[in-house]
């Protein structure tokens, strides 16, 4: 069994073949799928996914950096009374994204910090988006790291150094997906003292399509595409790669065995 521990598949883009996309993972063997909400439009159609296929697929409450706007405020009061007013596996999608625009640098470190402190509260791991953002987050976190906060940097990019820096909290570990497999990328230069009890697999469906879907819309059956450049990485079997990185899974999101 494979563990997709990030993706969007409540978004429009599946609105057409959404329960056919969810077959497809399962009898992929991508059993269960992380669902890490993005704002408080998309709250709805993740919650009805999850009850959809409560086994396959488990919500995260959170705001996407990206969604910090002038009505912050507002939005991340919906996502709290969410948080605290029923289970989820995470708090996420959260995080700093500075990319395309940092007019909201200050409300992104604030909504960030929020949402960490929450996560320590409810005894939850988070998913951190880090776009342009790793010293600005790592600042966040060297304020609130501590042994009870665990997570997630998912879609992993960055260097040898952050690689580091990140193993370094205590509690986290590296989310790898479908820029694994660009070669453009040399991401696996980045893994070279990263073991693989560190890392869990991801889509961020429906983005980042693995070769040799890229371009296309992303999918969470595409997950062995990941997996299978990461057992050329490691120099081992896809079987270990896939009960590895189950193991991780469940243990950072508290799944059990």
């Amino acid at each position: 069994m494979f563990i997709d521990t990030h993706t969007h598949l409540f978004v429009e883009a599946f609105n057409d073949d959404r329960e056919e996309v969810v077959r497809r993972a399962i009898d992929s063997g991508v059993e269960i799928c992380l669902l890490p909400n993005i704002d408080v439009d998309t709250i709805e159609a993740m919650h009805a996914l999850s009850e959809r296929f409560p086994s396959n697929c488990h919500p995260m409450m959170g705001l996407h950096p990206g969604s910090v706007k002038e009505d912050w405020e507002e939005r991340i009061e919906v996502i709290r009374q969410h948080l605290f007013s029923r289970p989820y596996i995470a708090v996420g999608e959260i995080g700093m994204d500075l990319y395309w625009d940092k007019t909201f640098i200050e409300a992104q470190r604030e909504v960030f910090r929020m949402q960490v402190q929450w996560a320590k509260e409810l005894n939850l791991p988070i998913a951190i988006h880090a776009r342009e953002a790793f010293q600005e987050i790592y600042e966040v976190l060297d304020e609130l790291n501590d042994d009870s906060l665990t997570g997630v940097f998912h879609c992993f990019t960055g260097t040898t150094e952050d690689a580091a820096k990140i193993l370094d909290y205590g509690g986290f570990k590296l989310g790898l997906g479908g820029v694994l497999t660009y070669k453009s990328a040399k991401l696996h230069r980045s893994l070279v003292n990263v073991p693989l009890e560190a890392i869990v697999l991801e889509t961020d469906a429906p983005y980042l399509s693995p070769t040799p879907h890229r371009g296309k819309r992303n999918e969470s059956s595409y997950l062995l595409h990941v997996a299978e450049k990461l057992a050329d990485i490691y120099e081992r079997p896809l079987f270990e790669i896939e009960e590895q990185t189950t193991i991780n899974a469940k243990e950072l999101f508290k799944m059990g065995t």
